[in-house]
């Protein structure tokens, strides 16, 4: 099942430790076949508030996806990331293409 990295940037502060990061991101991915699904476009808010912008990596499972975020690669540009920017960052499983909404119910 695909899982998803997705963070909420809420903030992000360009500048030279922000272009590294982004620099560096693509090769951190490919050993755990994470490739971007949604990159910083502008929401088109339809309810409520969304500051700040998207951005969502497809990993094939779930344990691919935990590698990336804890692999050392990864661990050494995070702090790039952290230093400079507000958001939110979570793992969520993808669900199959047989889903119905009432499946959370069982």
């Amino acid at each position: 099942m695909t899982t998803y990295a997705v963070a909420h940037m809420q903030t992000v502060e360009p500048g030279p430790a922000i272009v590294e990061y982004l620099e560096r991101i693509d090769a951190t991915l490919a050993p755990f076949e994470g490739r971007f699904v949604v990159h910083g476009a502008t929401p088109d808010v339809l309810e409520g508030e969304f500051p700040g912008f998207l951005i969502v990596i497809g990993f094939p499972t779930r344990e691919q996806a935990d590698a990336w975020y804890t692999s050392p690669a990864y661990q050494e540009i995070l702090p790039l990331r952290l230093e400079n920017s507000t958001g939110s960052a979570i793992l969520v499983d993808g669900v199959g293409a047989d889903h119905r909404a009432t499946d959370v119910l069982a």
